[in-house]
């Protein structure tokens, strides 16, 4: 899966399940504000991120995420980890 592919698929369950509007949704946008997460919704988002990639989560993984762009990433670098 490409970089293009995993920001697709972030970005359309984001949508659905987080009702954010696909125009807020900016690499450089501030993730935890453009959502309005609180933490029951990053439960969400962790079980969303292992239904749709396959990849676990831990509360450290989103340290120093703050922007959409940090959060792709951190998506991408867990699916290389997984299969290497």
């Amino acid at each position: 899966m490409n970089k293009e592919e995993i920001i697709a698929r972030i970005n359309g369950f984001l949508v659905e399940e987080f009702e954010v509007d696909n125009d807020d949704i900016e690499p450089d946008a501030n993730l935890k504000d453009t959502l309005g997460l609180d933490s029951l919704d990053y439960v969400d988002l962790v079980v969303s991120i292992e239904a749709n990639f396959g990849v676990k989560l831990v509360e450290v993984d989103f340290v120093g995420i703050d922007s959409f762009q940090s959060f792709y990433d951190l998506i991408e670098n867990k699916l290389k980890a997984k299969t290497a």
